[in-house]
């Protein structure tokens, strides 16, 4: 069945595992064992008798000191929690396989990169920025993508995100920008929100930020999946191959699944119904076999090409346009194994820029040397000190050789007598440098005079953001002005608005005056360019539209049941699903399900007021004439029709479904909703559901919809 979760033993969820269970003095419940290898003990390994009881005197007298069971059990719960990441501290993980298609032999010495068809083994990790550990998945918020290598020459770390550009250029306003956004220091809110003054007045007074404060506007940073998003490395890095040449290169991530993100009503009432929205999405998919697949493209060039853009390499505000530098593909990543314990693995991994192997070295971004610091200094202070790599999830799978000792938690040190080098105990004196194999730095030529200045070259704040914008489908130019006016109507002083909209206006005027307008604003002078904005070709890979996925493979479809539902068009319309490869799953009344017409029973995973239709990518509505009448009455059955409607999405329906319409105010119906009269309709009903979204509806119930900027 495409919708239902097993555990990875092969047993059904759910299953309990048979103990005794007799009842204690107190009534209490103690689950026994008389099995050696299933015993309970302290973390010294003392097998325990009780696990129910702390040791008192008397039945009703005081607990005991000397009860070391109860005070170990205690004392490790007070220390359970480590801690949480100053930024990305909400994320997610999973285990997987990287496998080389195309060798990158002769710009790099890096094996990883050299050897076609080799698999090496990585842990990714996904996460959203500025929340805390209980934030929401679908904030709208900038995504970690870190994935991390296991390597024959060690770790390797593409620590990115799920945007190409950043913020800021250089290090030292990393911790502005950070306190900016997060909750305002006196209030402790908004979490995991840049909708407040804080965060925009920084913006407005950083005109570096603006090509990513459009990114930022846009659906990118409000997914509908981990597994529908790309990776980015942000920075420039350098592949040096065994003659020592250098070739710049940036690292890209392309999904296989397409790109695809949600609407942001959708997001705000996904968070409410269910905040761990991206993380079960993930462990579904992986659990149920389908699993996630991203292609890794690099954008190679030299110093020449270099030279040639419009802008700064260097800079890590800009990104290079696939039409100027193509993205050749070199290898796929796949997902294919959740963590057995998520604190173990997805919460103790430690990424970091600095982790690189031979054949792979940096640019001389600032801001990737500022993060070479910083990531480190922040797993010491994170994770208790320098030996986190012996943590399983951070240990390298090669051998580890040196003479690094002690520590809190050392769970390797030196053997023998030689604890440094060069010594005089030949063989037995341990490790040696080796000048053949060992890392080397690129010699990059470095000159010039000590002082605090930001490079010429990095001053076009504005080009690269109107690239983006104009590279935008209508619909999707909409949404970013939409976002705009929502976020800029949260905050309070208007000049911070008004400057805000004053970039705007260096971006595309037609945006400016969208934005200016929802928020009721006259139009504020344009803010002073450092350099005069180019109007740059638009370029269809900065599109998510244009990159959305070919087939329904891997979605997910609610289905609306009552008593009474035809089974042959449920039959025929979960066979067209699983044909698809997608995901369904039943929506009724009751959690107990429903019984169809010929007196089947079908379980249901949703309750209709847990289970709205913003967890779906498409529904089909299929009720009883009985059902429908019971439906029309009920507010959140109406809102299951009313959203997907509202939402752009495919609707497929039964006859009887009709008088839900109606009773939901949805009477306008277009060719999003399909008959399913016949049970041969399913199949067609699926392949419509591919396109995703009927996006010219949305011109038609959005009250902005008539404010479309204008087109250049």
């Amino acid at each position: 069945m495409a919708n239902q979760s097993t555990k990875r033993d092969g047993g059904k969820t759910g299953e309990p595992t048979r103990y005794a269970e007799p009842q204690g003095h107190g009534g209490e419940t103690h689950q026994s064992t008389d099995d050696a290898s299933r015993t309970l003990t302290t973390q010294q390994g003392v097998p325990v008798a009780d696990d129910q009881n702390s040791l008192r005197a008397g039945e009703r007298g005081p607990t005991l000191l000397e009860d070391f069971i109860l005070r170990e059990k205690i004392f490790h719960f007070d220390h359970e929690r480590i801690p949480e990441r100053v930024v990305h501290a909400r994320g997610y993980g999973a285990h997987g396989v990287f496998e080389l298609t195309d060798s990158l032999a002769d710009y790099t010495r890096a094996d990883v990169l050299s050897q076609v068809g080799q698999q090496t083994e990585v842990f990714v990790r996904f996460s959203t920025v500025a929340g805390n550990k209980g934030s929401m998945d679908l904030a709208r918020d900038v995504r970690g993508f870190a994935v991390k290598f296991y390597t024959k020459q060690g770790n390797w770390d593409i620590v990115g995100n799920n945007i190409p550009v950043f913020f800021i250029q250089d290090p030292i306003k990393f911790p502005d920008l950070v306190h900016a956004v997060k909750q305002e220091p006196d209030r402790a809110f908004p979490q995991a929100q840049s909708a407040h003054d804080n965060y925009w007045d920084f913006a407005s007074l950083s005109p570096e930020a603006w090509h990513m404060v459009m990114w930022q506007m846009s659906d990118r940073t409000i997914p509908r999946s981990f597994r529908t998003m790309e990776g980015f490395g942000v920075h420039s890095f350098r592949l040096v191959n065994a003659e020592g040449k250098s070739t710049f290169v940036k690292f890209h991530w392309k999904p296989r699944q397409g790109l695809q993100s949600v609407l942001w009503n959708e997001a705000v009432k996904i968070n409410g119904a269910d905040p761990d929205f991206h993380r079960r999405d993930l462990w579904t998919a992986i659990e149920g076999g389908d699993f996630p697949q991203w292609d890794l493209g690099v954008q190679l060039f030299d110093q020449e090409t270099a030279d040639r853009l419009p802008f700064d390499h260097l800079d890590s505000t800009k990104l290079i346009p696939e039409e100027e530098v193509p993205v050749r593909i070199v290898g796929t990543l796949t997902l294919n194994r959740n963590v057995d314990n998520f604190f173990a693995a997805t919460e103790q991994v430690a990424f970091c820029t600095q982790n690189v192997v031979p054949g792979i070295d940096f640019s001389d971004d600032p801001l990737l040397h500022g993060r070479n610091f910083s990531y480190l200094d922040t797993q010491l202070k994170r994770l208790g000190g320098p030996n986190f790599t012996h943590i399983p999830v951070n240990a390298p799978r090669c051998p580890v050789m040196n003479f690094q000792q002690d520590g809190h938690m050392a769970m390797h040190n030196p053997k023998g007598r030689a604890n440094y080098e060069p010594n005089s105990w030949g063989a037995d004196g341990g490790p040696r440098e080796n000048p053949t194999i060992g890392y080397r730095s690129f010699p990059a030529e470095v000159q010039g005079t000590k002082q605090r200045i930001r490079a010429e070259t990095f001053a076009d704040h504005y080009s690269q953001a109107r690239q983006f914008f104009v590279s935008q489908l209508p619909i999707e130019q909409k949404h970013i002005g939409d976002a705009l006016v929502f976020e800029l109507s949260k905050v309070e002083r208007v000049d911070i608005r008004a400057r805000a909209v004053s970039h705007l206006r260096l971006i595309d005027e037609g945006l400016a005056a969208t934005v200016a307008d929802g928020l009721g604003l006259d139009l504020p002078e344009p803010a002073q360019a450092a350099k005069p904005t180019l109007d740059l070709p638009p370029s269809s890979k900065l599109s998510i539209l244009s990159n959305g996925p070919a087939d329904f493979k891997g979605r997910k479809m609610g289905i609306l049941l009552t008593d009474g539902s035809r089974a042959e068009l449920f039959a025929a319309l979960t066979k067209a699903l699983e044909a698809e490869g997608a995901l369904w799953e039943v929506v009724a009344p009751k959690i107990g399900g429903v019984t169809l017409d010929d007196g089947t029973k079908v379980a249901a995973q949703q309750k209709v007021d847990g289970g709205p239709s913003v967890l779906y990518d498409a529904v089909a509505v299929l009720p009883s004439e009985a059902g429908a009448a019971m439906l029309a009455k009920d507010a959140t059955a109406k809102d299951f029709v009313a959203d997907a409607f509202a939402h752009c999405k495919f609707i497929g329906h039964s006859a009887a479904a009709m008088g839900l319409f109606d009773a939901a105010g949805v009477t306008e119906r277009d060719e999003g909703f399909v008959s399913l009269a016949k049970t041969q309709d399913a199949g067609a009903f699926v392949s419509q559901c591919r396109a995703l979204r009927l996006w010219s509806r949305e011109l038609g119930v959005d009250l902005d919809a008539a404010s479309l900027p204008p087109q250049r």
